[in-house]
């Protein structure tokens, strides 16, 4: 069946950091499938290979480059590589993102904070600014942040990665008045409990999965894929008039309890 013109995303060239595995991947195969050339971007380069072999299997474009998003070096050279390779970026998802303490943020130290908001919120920014020239020059372009719904409540245990992902949605709205007269859109989406390997210490604690399932309306975690639809929406023109904005994709997790 085609794909309906109001999500097809030919001609488009999207890049999509964090993307050898989990909802990053799900995004990069999905836009491929959707039309997009795509630059599958993580630490581990030879994961990323694996997933451009994905995506030319189904007979989608795609290139791997890796990239730390804690290096601005590194990630100008994602950036120029990807324009290299396939010409201005349209579509730019910043999806890595760490998480390297757990407990109550009043414990937290220095040096865990520096790396959740350098990682989650600092090189979004940097990627920002690296790519909105060249969509400015076209008059379009998306950009998308995946933050979570740990940045819409507090919790005991990831409190300090909901802050950073607080931030994103913040991030976004300001972006998106900067640039939105240059046709530019800039918006975020947050994901609940997803299965993946990022989120395992809390998928795969009896306790807090019995918990989620029991508040939730759905009755199920989310699979990467589920959030890969929502990042084609706002990618296409089907979100062409949303920008500043956040997508909860949670299965009702907000309205069903909290964590």
């Amino acid at each position: 069946m085609p794909v309906p013109s109001l999500f097809d995303l030919s001609g488009k060239t999207a890049l999509v950091t964090g993307s050898s595995r989990g909802i990053g991947r799900a995004i990069a195969v999905e836009f491929a499938r959707h039309g997009a050339r795509v630059t599958v971007s993580s630490r581990k380069l030879d994961a990323c290979h694996e997933v451009v072999a994905e995506i030319e299997a189904e007979g989608g474009t795609a290139i791997a480059i890796g990239a730390n998003v804690n290096d601005k070096a590194q990630l100008q050279a994602l950036v120029d590589g990807t324009v290299k390779a396939h010409g201005a970026v349209d579509i730019l998802v910043c999806n890595a993102a760490v998480n390297p303490y757990y407990g109550p943020i009043s414990g937290i130290g220095d040096e865990a904070w520096d790396k959740i908001m350098n990682a989650n919120v600092r090189s979004n920014l940097w990627l920002s600014q690296m790519v909105a020239p060249g969509m400015a020059e076209k008059g379009e372009g998306s950009i998308i942040f995946l933050s979570s719904i740990a940045g819409l409540r507090g919790s005991p245990v990831i409190g300090a990665y909901g802050v950073s992902k607080a931030a994103d949605m913040h991030l976004a709205r300001n972006l998106a008045l900067d640039w939105g007269k240059q046709g530019i859109r800039v918006n975020t989406i947050a994901p609940g409990l997803v299965k993946t390997d990022f989120a395992k210490a809390l998928w795969d604690d009896p306790a807090t999965l019995k918990k989620v399932l029991a508040t939730s309306p759905l009755g199920r975690i989310g699979d990467p894929r589920d959030i890969a639809g929502a990042a084609v929406f706002l990618a296409s023109k089907a979100g062409y008039f949303m920008t500043g904005e956040t997508i909860v994709v949670d299965g009702g997790a907000m309205i069903g309890g909290s964590l």
